[in-house]
């Protein structure tokens, strides 16, 4: 019998949905960069445990992670990895919410949400039917990731055509993802989505694979808050 998780605060509550869009920074693993983004207080940060990406987060300072203040969610970004594993390393680094890129059973979701874990499951979209892969989890994730259809894992960089987003239907609120950049504000505030909670930014904002940009990061979450560009 597994000990229940319990992260160290609730969800903050779906601002995105009609409210604040909120910040989801990914790929962090340089403990300077990490505490420098940290500054900007984004609503959550995420760390990919997966070997195969170019922000494998392998030698992530632990105390760096732990340490970050409790209003940013610690999210661990996963892809077909064992219940057991990401318990372990959720436990490990504190995580607060797992994010799954792979071929994660509605099961794999119902127990990890079970444990304590707040759940976010990606899909990838290239065409309006993409969305139809989201009914098997509406009840069993508490966010989607919309991002764009690649051979990869997430990350590459490239958007997918936002206008497929008005094919969602579902309940579950999403993040926008896949290659979001600081000249995306003004698009971004169009979209009229009820569902629309959250952006996940990532390639568009490093000088190199894992290190983020955070001057830049400060201008496009400032551009975000006003109706004037800066």
């Amino acid at each position: 019998m597994k000990t229940k998780f319990t992260p160290n605060q609730s969800p903050p509550l779906p601002e995105g949905v009609g409210g604040r869009l909120l910040i989801k920074v990914c790929g962090m693993r340089n403990s300077q960069n990490i505490a420098d983004l940290a500054k900007l207080n984004p609503d959550y940060m995420g760390f990919i445990f997966y070997a195969k990406s170019p922000r494998y987060a392998a030698s992530l300072n632990k105390i760096v992670v732990s340490d970050l203040p409790a209003t940013i969610q610690k999210v661990g970004v996963f892809v077909n990895e064992s219940i057991e594993k990401m318990h372990e390393t959720a436990l490990s680094y504190g995580l607060d919410v797992l994010q799954l890129h792979g071929n994660e059973t509605t099961l794999q979701c119902i127990q990890l949400q079970e444990e304590g874990f707040t759940i976010i499951k990606a899909f990838p979209i290239a065409k309006a039917n993409d969305f139809e892969n989201t009914c098997n989890y509406e009840s069993c994730c508490d966010y989607f990731l919309f991002d764009t259809k690649t051979t990869q894992k997430g990350g590459s960089g490239i958007k997918f055509d936002w206008e497929l987003l008005k094919n969602y239907q579902g309940k579950t609120p999403f993040f926008l993802s896949g290659g979001i950049d600081l000249e995306d504000v003004e698009t971004i505030k169009k979209i009229a989505h009820p569902k629309l909670y959250g952006l996940d930014i990532n390639s568009k904002f490093e000088t190199e694979p894992g290190l983020k940009d955070i001057n830049k990061l400060k201008k496009f979450i400032k551009r975000l808050e006003i109706n004037d560009k800066i």
